[in-house]
């Protein structure tokens, strides 16, 4: 399965968990209720994946962490928050550039309608 066809998958896993929730709840239940669709869809998933940061052939595990990755070809960080914003474009951005994964999905459940929400960001 390609990078599309798993983005479109898990988008309509969200929209599943949205129209179930609503928004305005953290972002950690989301996550949590995203991650048991996308099992239930029995595709691999991880949560809470660490990304070290490579620096001069060093391997620095500074913190970061992937919220969910899809089948290993499928970036997704969660939000909840009033607006998307710059930065959070350039987290996934980052993200995206240091795990080498070619697409990702920057989803705000915080919208009354989970398509207001979502951006696909391709590196």
């Amino acid at each position: 399965m390609n990078e599309n066809e798993l983005s479109n998958i898990v988008i309509g896993l969200g929209i599943k968990v949205h129209k179930a929730l609503g928004p305005g709840l953290l972002e950690s239940a989301y996550e949590e209720v995203l991650f048991y669709e996308i099992n239930q869809a029995e595709l691999f998933v991880e949560k809470q994946k660490a990304l070290p940061l490579i620096y001069e052939e060093v391997k620095l595990d500074i913190g970061y962490r992937i919220d969910l990755l899809v089948e290993n070809k499928l970036l997704i960080e969660l939000k909840a928050v009033e607006t998307l914003n710059n930065v959070h474009l350039a987290q996934i951005l980052i993200y995206l550039k240091l795990s080498n994964i070619k697409l990702g999905l920057l989803i705000n459940f915080n919208v009354a309608r989970l398509k207001d929400g979502i951006r696909r960001v391709i590196l």
